[in-house]
Formats: C-alpha cells, structure tokens, sequence
C-alpha cells in the first residue's frame, strides 16, 4: 500500500515537502526537489525546515503546528496566494489512525485552468 501512496505523490505536478513534527524535511517528490534545486533539492532531507525561511515564516509555520496539535479537527489551513504562479497555497496536518499529528505538508493548489483536450493523450 505504502508504494501506491509514494507514487501517487511522485506523479503529482506539484511540489511535495513532508515534515515530521520536529520541522525536519523527511521527503521531497521530484517536483519539489528540482524546484528547490538550488537551495539543495534532495539533500534537503533530513534538514530543518527552518534553514529555508526567513524567522517571520518561521514563526508562522510553529503557530500553525501549534494549532495543528490543539484539536484533531484543525486539518488544513490557508497560508497564501501566490499571483505570479496563480495558485493557493496550504498547510495540511498528517495525523496516524490515532488521530494524533505526525507531520504536515505544504499543498500547492493551482488556479489556472488546463489548457490540454481531454484525453488527447489517447488519441
């Protein structure tokens, strides 16, 4: 079951930062690795997270995991807009079946519309 999850978020177009509770980066997908590329793309792993941003990101990312750990129910949060990429961005929790938190990961929501025809691929 593990492998169907870890290809699910490989295949995704967007990048994926997976961090335990201790802000350590414990994955990146491809796509997250050749977008922090420069900043050290794989080799990022095992690293805090807090050696990429500045401390009032910082601040932000401990007060959501905070929030994340006060209620079971308090799942995703919206952090930003991003204009120039047109896309949403979020903090999402990652909690085990005990409902305890884990991790969380930042989820990149595009807004701009696919221009491809359905199913051209196949055609």
């Amino acid at each position: 079951m593990e492998q169907f999850f870890k290809s699910i978020v490989e295949a995704d177009t967007a990048p994926v930062v997976i961090c335990n509770t201790d802000y350590e980066i414990i994955y990146l997908n491809k796509t997250a690795a050749e977008r922090y590329a420069k900043r050290g793309g794989y080799s990022l792993v095992g690293k805090s997270l807090f050696d990429c941003h500045n401390e009032d990101s910082n601040c932000r990312i401990r007060k959501v995991v905070d929030w994340f750990k006060a209620s079971r129910e308090n799942n995703r949060i919206f952090t930003y807009h991003n204009p120039k990429e047109n896309k949403d961005v979020y903090m999402i929790a990652l909690r085990n079946d005990a409902g305890e938190l884990i991790g969380y990961y930042e989820k990149h929501e595009y807004r701009t519309p696919e221009t491809e025809k359905p199913y051209s691929a196949c055609e």
